[in-house]
């Protein structure tokens, strides 16, 4: 498979071409990187209006999965999210508000893109949840949506995996959605390799019509690299995407994380595909071993229906075991009181392995399975929507004074980045609650009239 980006960039980089042109450091720095670090010069073709090298290389990641075309972003999911709602949302009609129906564990970023589209939200009711950011969703659950909504969303949202690893059953909810002709969208943040398992699982496989990849965090790619994709069924879709990315996007895109989306290309096509195969076998054994240590993992003996993404361990025990891990030489991806995520790729090796397993095993404190949050905040009184929330007057004032304000933009750290209470949401005393559980002691609200003075 060609790699037109890189190929370009490292000619360019050797030529001695003298640099009238942006970055400022002329391909000359202490990084040692400075000299692949160039802009849109001539023949570097030019990112949201494609039509050279990027376009070639953007081809070859859509024949790798097979999607109606798939597209970078060099500013990462978040980037990507924005851009697939604007497309979704294009057809609303003059004096209708684009509606989107979502699984509530979705990433900030998809707050902002509807605070900045004005998109009105409905939130799915979980039957089952065991923290912030992973439950479960069903067809029943978008059916109680639809029907509460009392008519067709513009679009059914899904974030899967989420970030403790627990996997949508998307196909199931393809096929109610495609009989009342909702097109599901899907955070596939964590998942760019499901595509590459024994069983495909990634989502245009399952029916999506377009979902987001951030290919930094699961595949060989520099960090903001990351993919939109869209199915072949939308042919529509494809047409805006360039135009729907302009929206957002920089103008100075980041030629180092293009040339690492575009290696990685070569790379799937010439065995790392395989290296993924073998590593989900190896997965297994590892998740059996850390079991057999006495540690408890996302889902276990919990809720049998669910499917967990392999390359994540999300162990059922909290900050003290990643301070006992960061003692070893081992940084986990997050921890907060109940769990210890950590994410693998076969990036990682043996000795990593065997090195994890060393110090889970030395581990000296309880290896016990926190109590499951089912209570966590779904039904919220919506006094603004999303748009007039993020954007009204605003100030920062403490969580535990909360109650009954309006939350404006929500402060959430990244990692998880996941929202307690959204935008245009009156915040409740379970969300005061939840706010103390995770950590949070401040919160932004909106000036109202009659607001008492904190």
């Amino acid at each position: 498979m060609t790699t037109p980006i890189y190929d370009f960039v490292k000619k360019y980089a050797e030529s001695k071409t003298t640099r009238f042109h942006m970055p400022g450091h002329k391909g000359v720095g202490q990084l040692g990187c400075e000299m692949y670090d160039i802009t849109e010069v001539k023949g570097a073709d030019v990112l949201y209006s494609a039509e050279g090298i990027i376009e070639e290389s953007e081809n070859n990641l859509t024949e790798l999965y097979d999607t109606g075309h798939s597209f970078y972003s060099t500013e990462g999911s978040t980037l990507a999210i924005k851009a697939m709602l604007a497309i979704v949302t294009a057809d609303r009609k003059e004096g209708e508000r684009p509606i989107i129906l979502a699984s509530r564990n979705a990433h900030v970023s998809f707050i902002h893109a509807a605070a900045m589209l004005d998109i009105d939200v409905l939130w799915m009711q979980y039957n089952e949840q065991i923290h912030l950011c992973s439950g479960t969703i069903y067809p029943r659950d978008v059916q109680t949506g639809v029907e509460n909504l009392g008519k067709i969303p513009t679009a059914v949202y899904i974030t899967s995996p989420d970030y403790l690893g627990n996997m949508t059953n998307i196909e199931t909810i393809f096929r109610y959605c495609r009989w009342l002709k909702i097109p599901i969208i899907v955070d596939n943040a964590h998942g760019a390799y499901l595509k590459f398992l024994k069983t495909d699982f990634h989502p245009i496989a399952l029916g999506a019509a377009m979902c987001v990849d951030s290919a930094h965090k699961t595949l060989p790619v520099l960090t903001g690299g990351a993919y939109l994709h869209i199915s072949k069924k939308y042919p529509k879709y494809i047409e805006r995407a360039r135009g729907a990315f302009k929206l957002f996007a920089s103008t100075s895109p980041s030629y180092l994380t293009l040339a690492s989306l575009d290696l990685c290309n070569e790379m799937l096509a010439n065995g790392y595909a395989e290296e993924i195969k073998e590593f989900e076998i190896k997965m297994e054994e590892l998740k059996s071993k850390i079991r057999a240590l006495g540690y408890k993992l996302n889902y276990d003996d919990l809720f049998g229906m669910n499917k967990v993404e392999p390359f994540k361990i999300a162990i059922r025990v909290g900050k003290e075991l990643a301070e006992h891990l960061r003692s070893r030489g081992i940084e986990p991806e997050y921890s907060d009181f109940e769990y210890t995520v950590l994410m693998l790729s076969p990036r990682n090796t043996d000795e990593d392995i065997q090195r994890l397993l060393v110090a889970l095993d030395a581990y000296e404190g309880e290896r016990c399975v926190p109590d499951p949050i089912y209570a966590l905040p779904i039904a919220h009184e919506q006094a603004m929507t999303i748009r007039e929330a993020t954007f009204a007057p605003s100030r920062v004032i403490l969580a535990k004074n909360s109650l009954g304000r309006i939350c404006a933009a929500p402060l959430v750290s990244c990692p998880p980045a996941v929202p307690i209470v959204m935008s245009g949401e009156r915040i409740t005393k379970e969300d005061i609650r939840l706010f103390k559980h995770y950590g949070i002691e401040k919160v932004s609200v909106v000036i109202e009239p009659k607001a008492k003075k904190e």
